[in-house]
Protein backbone atom coordinates (compact mmCIF):
# COMPACT_ATOMS: atom_id res chain seq x y z
CA UNK A 1 0.00 0.00 0.00
CA UNK A 2 1.16 3.08 -1.23
CA UNK A 3 2.17 5.83 2.01
CA UNK A 4 0.45 8.60 -0.22
CA UNK A 5 -2.64 6.69 -0.38
CA UNK A 6 -3.03 6.19 3.48
CA UNK A 7 -1.75 9.49 4.22
CA UNK A 8 -4.36 10.86 1.53
CA UNK A 9 -7.27 8.82 3.15
CA UNK A 10 -6.41 9.72 6.73
CA UNK A 11 -6.06 13.27 6.30
CA UNK A 12 -9.69 13.15 4.45
CA UNK A 13 -10.94 11.39 7.57
CA UNK A 14 -9.43 13.90 10.08
CA UNK A 15 -11.75 16.50 8.09
CA UNK A 16 -14.47 14.57 7.79
CA UNK A 17 -14.58 13.23 11.27
CA UNK A 18 -14.24 16.65 12.44
CA UNK A 19 -17.34 18.13 9.90
CA UNK A 20 -19.74 15.28 9.94
CA UNK A 21 -19.29 16.03 5.83
CA UNK A 22 -19.92 13.08 3.18
CA UNK A 23 -17.35 11.72 0.60
CA UNK A 24 -17.24 9.06 -2.10
CA UNK A 25 -16.30 5.55 -0.90
CA UNK A 26 -12.29 5.70 0.09
CA UNK A 27 -12.21 1.62 -1.67
CA UNK A 28 -13.50 3.52 -4.75
CA UNK A 29 -11.39 6.39 -5.15
CA UNK A 30 -7.77 3.90 -4.06
CA UNK A 31 -8.76 0.51 -5.23
CA UNK A 32 -5.64 -1.02 -3.77
CA UNK A 33 -7.23 -0.07 0.16
CA UNK A 34 -7.60 -3.27 1.70
CA UNK A 35 -8.35 -3.80 5.03
CA UNK A 36 -5.33 -3.37 6.76
CA UNK A 37 -4.37 -0.97 4.79
CA UNK A 38 -7.79 0.43 6.37
CA UNK A 39 -6.59 0.24 9.77
CA UNK A 40 -3.18 2.08 9.12
CA UNK A 41 -4.81 4.78 7.70
CA UNK A 42 -7.06 4.51 11.08
CA UNK A 43 -3.82 4.57 13.02
CA UNK A 44 -2.56 7.77 11.27
CA UNK A 45 -6.53 9.22 12.61
CA UNK A 46 -5.83 7.94 16.24
CA UNK A 47 -2.34 9.21 16.52
CA UNK A 48 -4.00 12.68 15.41
CA UNK A 49 -6.44 12.61 17.97
CA UNK A 50 -4.28 11.67 21.19
CA UNK A 51 -2.22 14.73 19.82
CA UNK A 52 -4.91 17.28 19.89
CA UNK A 53 -5.60 15.82 23.33
CA UNK A 54 -8.17 13.07 22.56
CA UNK A 55 -7.38 9.97 25.26
CA UNK A 56 -8.20 6.23 24.51
CA UNK A 57 -10.59 4.48 26.87
CA UNK A 58 -11.00 1.12 25.40
CA UNK A 59 -12.25 -0.22 22.20
CA UNK A 60 -15.29 -1.09 20.13
CA UNK A 61 -16.40 -4.06 18.13
CA UNK A 62 -18.04 -3.61 14.80
CA UNK A 63 -20.22 -6.10 12.55
CA UNK A 64 -19.67 -8.87 15.08
CA UNK A 65 -24.07 -9.81 14.34
CA UNK A 66 -23.68 -12.04 11.34
CA UNK A 67 -27.00 -11.42 10.28
CA UNK A 68 -26.38 -8.19 8.99
CA UNK A 69 -23.07 -8.72 6.95
CA UNK A 70 -25.07 -9.32 3.75
CA UNK A 71 -26.33 -6.09 4.14
CA UNK A 72 -23.55 -4.29 4.65
CA UNK A 73 -21.09 -6.12 2.37
CA UNK A 74 -18.85 -7.24 4.72
CA UNK A 75 -18.07 -10.58 5.87
CA UNK A 76 -15.98 -10.29 9.42
CA UNK A 77 -15.91 -7.95 12.15
CA UNK A 78 -13.88 -4.97 12.79
CA UNK A 79 -12.58 -2.84 15.52
CA UNK A 80 -11.82 1.00 16.79
CA UNK A 81 -10.67 3.08 19.92
CA UNK A 82 -13.37 4.50 21.81
CA UNK A 83 -12.54 7.92 23.03
CA UNK A 84 -12.87 10.40 26.50
CA UNK A 85 -14.22 12.41 23.31
CA UNK A 86 -17.09 9.81 22.35
CA UNK A 87 -18.09 8.19 25.49
CA UNK A 88 -21.36 9.21 27.66
CA UNK A 89 -21.78 7.48 31.06
CA UNK A 90 -25.61 7.42 31.66
CA UNK A 91 -27.21 8.58 34.92
CA UNK A 92 -29.76 6.61 36.05
CA UNK A 93 -29.54 4.54 33.09
CA UNK A 94 -30.77 7.73 30.91
CA UNK A 95 -28.58 10.50 28.57
CA UNK A 96 -28.67 12.66 26.11
CA UNK A 97 -26.76 12.24 22.59
CA UNK A 98 -26.02 15.53 20.36
CA UNK A 99 -25.78 14.10 17.04
CA UNK A 100 -24.35 17.37 15.08
CA UNK A 101 -21.08 16.72 13.60
CA UNK A 102 -22.08 12.99 13.08
CA UNK A 103 -22.31 11.46 9.44
CA UNK A 104 -25.67 9.27 8.89
CA UNK A 105 -25.82 8.03 12.64
CA UNK A 106 -26.92 5.32 13.58
CA UNK A 107 -28.02 3.28 16.69
CA UNK A 108 -27.03 -0.04 17.80
CA UNK A 109 -27.96 -1.48 21.09
CA UNK A 110 -24.43 -3.96 22.77
CA UNK A 111 -23.10 -5.18 25.70
CA UNK A 112 -20.22 -3.79 27.45
CA UNK A 113 -17.46 -4.90 29.16
CA UNK A 114 -14.73 -3.42 31.93
CA UNK A 115 -11.27 -5.23 31.88
CA UNK A 116 -9.77 -5.59 35.10
CA UNK A 117 -6.43 -7.50 33.51
CA UNK A 118 -5.40 -8.03 30.05
CA UNK A 119 -7.94 -10.94 28.40
CA UNK A 120 -6.26 -13.97 27.59
CA UNK A 121 -5.97 -15.49 24.04
CA UNK A 122 -8.41 -17.83 24.59
CA UNK A 123 -12.04 -18.76 23.71
CA UNK A 124 -12.20 -20.23 27.16
CA UNK A 125 -15.25 -18.55 28.57
CA UNK A 126 -14.00 -19.03 32.10
CA UNK A 127 -10.45 -17.56 31.19
CA UNK A 128 -11.95 -14.71 29.57
CA UNK A 129 -14.49 -14.17 32.58
CA UNK A 130 -11.64 -13.39 34.79
CA UNK A 131 -10.41 -10.94 33.53
CA UNK A 132 -13.45 -8.81 32.88
CA UNK A 133 -14.66 -6.66 36.04
CA UNK A 134 -18.01 -5.66 34.83
CA UNK A 135 -20.45 -5.77 32.30
CA UNK A 136 -23.13 -3.18 31.29
CA UNK A 137 -25.16 -2.66 28.54
CA UNK A 138 -23.98 0.12 26.42
CA UNK A 139 -25.80 2.31 23.00
CA UNK A 140 -23.12 2.68 20.30
CA UNK A 141 -23.63 5.29 17.82
CA UNK A 142 -22.45 4.88 14.34
CA UNK A 143 -21.40 6.64 11.63
CA UNK A 144 -20.74 6.60 7.71
CA UNK A 145 -19.01 9.16 5.66
CA UNK A 146 -19.87 7.56 2.35
CA UNK A 147 -23.23 8.42 0.74
CA UNK A 148 -26.21 5.64 1.61
CA UNK A 149 -23.90 3.63 3.89
CA UNK A 150 -22.42 1.79 1.06
CA UNK A 151 -19.42 0.88 2.34
CA UNK A 152 -16.57 -1.90 1.69
CA UNK A 153 -14.16 -3.63 4.98
CA UNK A 154 -11.44 -0.83 3.88
CA UNK A 155 -13.91 1.63 4.20
CA UNK A 156 -14.72 1.03 7.77
CA UNK A 157 -11.47 -0.17 9.17
CA UNK A 158 -10.53 3.13 8.31
CA UNK A 159 -13.25 5.19 9.87
CA UNK A 160 -11.94 3.98 13.57
CA UNK A 161 -15.20 1.19 12.78
CA UNK A 162 -17.53 3.78 12.24
CA UNK A 163 -17.65 4.97 15.67
CA UNK A 164 -19.28 7.71 16.57
CA UNK A 165 -20.11 7.78 20.42
CA UNK A 166 -20.77 4.95 22.90
CA UNK A 167 -23.32 5.43 25.90
CA UNK A 168 -22.80 3.25 28.79
CA UNK A 169 -25.53 1.85 31.28
CA UNK A 170 -24.57 1.25 34.72
CA UNK A 171 -21.89 -1.10 35.11
CA UNK A 172 -22.66 -4.27 37.42
CA UNK A 173 -20.05 -6.33 39.00
CA UNK A 174 -19.50 -9.51 37.03
CA UNK A 175 -19.20 -11.47 40.59
CA UNK A 176 -22.78 -10.62 40.97
CA UNK A 177 -23.75 -12.50 38.05
CA UNK A 178 -22.35 -15.91 38.75
CA UNK A 179 -23.68 -17.35 35.33
CA UNK A 180 -22.94 -14.64 33.15
CA UNK A 181 -21.97 -17.07 30.75
CA UNK A 182 -24.66 -19.03 29.90
CA UNK A 183 -27.07 -15.75 30.21
CA UNK A 184 -25.42 -14.21 27.83
CA UNK A 185 -25.83 -15.82 24.70
CA UNK A 186 -29.46 -16.27 25.19
CA UNK A 187 -30.31 -12.68 26.80
CA UNK A 188 -32.90 -11.16 24.49
CA UNK A 189 -33.59 -7.05 23.58
CA UNK A 190 -35.81 -4.70 22.75
CA UNK A 191 -34.93 -1.76 20.80
CA UNK A 192 -37.78 1.24 20.66
CA UNK A 193 -38.39 4.66 19.21
CA UNK A 194 -40.79 6.71 20.84
CA UNK A 195 -41.83 3.72 22.81
CA UNK A 196 -42.59 1.40 19.42
CA UNK A 197 -40.69 -1.39 19.34
CA UNK A 198 -38.27 -1.49 15.97
CA UNK A 199 -36.03 -4.53 16.35
CA UNK A 200 -34.96 -7.19 18.92
CA UNK A 201 -32.33 -9.51 19.38
CA UNK A 202 -30.27 -12.00 20.86
CA UNK A 203 -26.93 -12.10 22.58
CA UNK A 204 -26.00 -15.26 20.05
CA UNK A 205 -25.82 -12.74 17.28
CA UNK A 206 -23.32 -11.21 18.62
CA UNK A 207 -20.17 -14.22 17.27
CA UNK A 208 -22.61 -16.68 19.69
CA UNK A 209 -21.72 -14.67 22.67
CA UNK A 210 -20.16 -11.30 23.46
CA UNK A 211 -17.53 -12.74 25.22
CA UNK A 212 -16.64 -14.61 22.00
CA UNK A 213 -16.40 -10.91 20.36
CA UNK A 214 -14.18 -10.00 23.01
CA UNK A 215 -12.20 -13.46 22.23
CA UNK A 216 -11.83 -11.96 18.64
CA UNK A 217 -10.45 -8.66 19.32
CA UNK A 218 -7.71 -10.31 21.28
CA UNK A 219 -6.66 -12.41 18.62
CA UNK A 220 -7.21 -9.65 16.06
CA UNK A 221 -5.00 -7.29 17.74
CA UNK A 222 -2.00 -10.32 18.79
CA UNK A 223 -1.69 -10.00 14.52
CA UNK A 224 -1.95 -6.30 14.77
CA UNK A 225 1.57 -5.30 16.04
CA UNK A 226 1.13 -1.45 15.30
CA UNK A 227 -1.57 -1.39 18.02
CA UNK A 228 -1.65 -1.94 21.32
CA UNK A 229 -3.01 -5.41 22.89
CA UNK A 230 -6.13 -4.87 25.52
CA UNK A 231 -4.87 -3.78 29.35
CA UNK A 232 -6.45 -3.58 32.49
CA UNK A 233 -9.35 -0.12 32.79
CA UNK A 234 -9.95 -0.75 28.96
CA UNK A 235 -14.17 -0.78 28.04
CA UNK A 236 -14.93 -3.34 25.14
CA UNK A 237 -18.11 -3.23 23.64
CA UNK A 238 -18.66 -6.05 21.69
CA UNK A 239 -21.25 -4.74 18.98
CA UNK A 240 -24.92 -4.73 18.03
CA UNK A 241 -27.55 -7.14 19.08
CA UNK A 242 -29.92 -6.21 16.82
CA UNK A 243 -29.46 -4.10 12.65
CA UNK A 244 -28.27 -0.59 12.73
CA UNK A 245 -31.04 2.11 12.54
CA UNK A 246 -30.93 5.91 11.61
CA UNK A 247 -31.44 8.23 14.20
CA UNK A 248 -32.52 11.89 14.36
CA UNK A 249 -32.49 15.06 16.68
CA UNK A 250 -35.97 15.02 18.91
CA UNK A 251 -36.10 11.24 19.02
CA UNK A 252 -35.78 9.23 22.36
CA UNK A 253 -35.08 5.44 21.78
CA UNK A 254 -34.95 3.01 24.49
CA UNK A 255 -34.27 -0.45 24.95
CA UNK A 256 -35.12 -3.25 27.25
CA UNK A 257 -33.55 -6.90 28.42
CA UNK A 258 -35.11 -10.19 29.02
CA UNK A 259 -33.21 -12.98 30.86
CA UNK A 260 -30.15 -10.62 31.86
CA UNK A 261 -30.00 -8.54 34.86
CA UNK A 262 -29.19 -5.63 32.98
CA UNK A 263 -31.16 -2.23 32.96
CA UNK A 264 -32.36 -1.21 29.56
CA UNK A 265 -31.07 2.38 28.69
CA UNK A 266 -33.16 5.28 27.15
CA UNK A 267 -31.08 7.78 24.91
CA UNK A 268 -32.52 11.54 23.76
CA UNK A 269 -30.84 12.74 20.81
CA UNK A 270 -30.77 16.28 20.50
Amino acid sequence: MLDSVLRAVSEELIELSASGHIAPQFSARHPKLDAEGGYRAMRRLHQHRVAIGWKPVGRKVGFTNRTIWARYGVDRPIWGFVYDHTLIRAVDNRAEVALEGLAQPRIEPEICFGLKAPPPRSHDAHALLAAIEWVAHSVEIVQCFHPGWKVKLPDCTAANGLHGRLVIGTPVPVAKIPDLEALLPAARLVLRCGGKPVDEGIGANVLDSPLFALAHLVELLAIQPDFDNLHAGEIVSTGTLTDAHPVSPGETWSTAFEGLPLAGLTVKFT
